[in-house]
């Protein structure tokens, strides 16, 4: 199968305080990282997963959802293939596991 080589590292975990700003990666191998879309996600614990936004690979364009757009920003290094969530001015409520995501087909998505 063409996508059993396909891989999403992602950078470990870490320890920040209040007011800081973390910048976590989404290393991504085994496709050409400009063929999809990638999205972030998390998941505070006990809670369900919440969908912070979508970066169109290859053109550093990125969507949020609306409670993400202040403090997140999703970047990208193309020749890295390599994928970023930044997020500013830290808070407790930012605890959360962060997931990064490929898109393997287009889909039609009202995302909010």
């Amino acid at each position: 199968s063409p996508w059993s080589e396909i891989r999403l590292e992602q950078s470990p975990s870490e320890v920040k305080r209040p007011g800081e700003t973390v910048k976590m990666s989404c290393i991504i191998s085994g496709y050409s990282m400009t063929s999809y879309n990638i999205h972030w996600i998390r998941q505070k614990p006990g809670r369900a997963l919440e969908w912070i936004g979508w970066m169109n690979t290859g053109n550093n364009a990125a969507s949020y959802a609306s409670s993400f757009q202040s403090r997140f920003s999703m970047t990208e290094d193309v020749p890295s293939s390599t994928q970023f969530l930044q997020i500013q001015t830290l808070t407790a409520a930012d605890s959360a596991v962060y997931f990064c995501a490929q898109t393997t087909m287009w889909t039609r998505c009202i995302c909010t």
